[in-house]
C-alpha cells in the first residue's frame, strides 16, 4: 500500500470516528462523502451528503455534490434543484451559477444557460469550465467568433483542458475552415477529450 493510499485510509477512518462520536457532524459526513465520490461509491457518498445537510442546511458544497450525483444520473431536474438551492444559500458561490448554466444548456435554454454562466464567470473569472461552456452556448445559438473568443480564453487559462479544444474544433468547422478543425481535434484527443466517431469522419472528408 502507497503511502498516498494510506493517509486516505488514515483520512476515511478520521471522519468515520468523528461521526461515531457525533452524528450530526456535517463537516464529516461532506469531507467522508467526497473521498467517496472519488472511490466511485456513490450511494454512500449520497448518504453522507444528506446527512450533512440534514445537520446544516446551509452548507452549500454539499449541494454542489448532491447535484453532481444527480447529474451522473442524468436526473437534470434534481441537479438543478439542489445548485439553485446552493446559489440560494450562497449568492456569490461561482460554481453552482455554472452548473445550473451547463444544465440549462443542455435542455436547450440557451439564454439561461448564458445568463448563469456569465454571474459564474463574473464570480470567478478563471473558471474554465464556465468559459469553455459559455463559447458552447455561443455556438449552439450561431455565434460562431463568440465561442471563438470563449474557447480561445478558457485554452489561454488552461492549456490542457481538452473540451476547449473540441469546441474550437466544431466552431472551425462551422465556418468551413476543417484544417484549422482538423488541428483542434487532434489537439482535443492530445488532451484527453474523446472526440466523436461521426465528427472525426466529417473532418476526414474534408480534408483527405
Amino acid at each position: 500500500m502507497s503511502e498516498s493510499q494510506f493517509d486516505i485510509e488514515a483520512y476515511m477512518k478520521d471522519q468515520r470516528e468523528r461521526i461515531a462520536e457525533n452524528p450530526k457532524d456535517s463537516v464529516a459526513h461532506y469531507n467522508l462523502a467526497t473521498v467517496l465520490i472519488g472511490r466511485g461509491q456513490l450511494q454512500e457518498a449520497e448518504d453522507h451528503l444528506k446527512q450533512a445537510i440534514q445537520a446544516d442546511p446551509e452548507l452549500a458544497e454539499a449541494y454542489v455534490q448532491l447535484g453532481g450525483l444527480a447529474m451522473h444520473r442524468n436526473d437534470l431536474a434534481a441537479c438543478m434543484s439542489f445548485n439553485q438551492r446552493a446559489t440560494e444559500i450562497r449568492p456569490r458561490f461561482a460554481v453552482p451559477q455554472g452548473n445550473l448554466g451547463f444544465v440549462h444548456l443542455q435542455q436547450g435554454n440557451v439564454d439561461q444557460a448564458v445568463k448563469h454562466l456569465k454571474r459564474a464567470i463574473s464570480l470567478d473569472p478563471q473558471f474554465v469550465q464556465a468559459i469553455a461552456t459559455l463559447g458552447n452556448a455561443y455556438l449552439m445559438d450561431g455565434d460562431v467568433d463568440g465561442c471563438i473568443e470563449e474557447n480561445q480564453k478558457a485554452i489561454d487559462l488552461q492549456p490542457t483542458f481538452g473540451p476547449a479544444y473540441n469546441n474550437m474544433m466544431l466552431a472551425y468547422m462551422e465556418k468551413g475552415d476543417f484544417a484549422k478543425a482538423s488541428a483542434y481535434c487532434k489537439q482535443a484527443e492530445e488532451n484527453g477529450f474523446e472526440v466523436a466517431q461521426k465528427v472525426k469522419d466529417d473532418l476526414a472528408e474534408h480534408t483527405a
